[in-house]
């Protein structure tokens, strides 16, 4: 893949257990042209120390650091992500994962069921792009 793309947490955790598509994952993170918010990065976080241990976590997060643009949320990607949020049925931190690729206009890395949807019309969110890695 070439091109900038954001990634959820779901793509990050596939890349850390070699799973399918795991290899775009990486070609995304290795080109440098990653863009992830720092919501996702923490349910990253939080998932890794749950199943391994909070060293664990910890490198991961340095990993991940080093190589992919993690932005913190300012005032309108916060707004952007709970007016998603309140239209869609999905996780708050889903929703600054889409907003995050909505910001940058790029398409979103996941195989998170939750946001390979499209909006409603009535819902007047803006649909965001994506690559399915399931």
């Amino acid at each position: 893949m070439s091109g900038r793309v954001a990634l959820d947490s779901w793509a990050i955790l596939n890349l850390l257990e070699d799973g399918v598509n795991a290899v775009k994952v990486e070609a995304a993170v290795d080109s440098g042209d990653a863009v992830m918010s720092w919501i996702n990065l923490g349910e990253v976080a939080y998932i890794l120390t749950r199943r391994l241990n909070e060293d664990a976590a910890s490198v991961v997060v340095a990993d991940v650091r080093a190589s992919v643009d993690v932005q913190l949320p300012d005032a309108p990607l916060v707004l952007a992500a709970a007016k998603i949020k309140a239209g869609m049925t999905m996780a708050y931190a889903d929703a600054f994962a889409a907003a995050t690729a909505l910001r940058y206009d790029v398409p979103l890395m996941t195989g998170d069921p939750e946001l390979l949807v499209r909006p409603k019309r009535s819902t007047k969110i803006k649909p965001w792009r994506w690559v399915d890695l399931r």
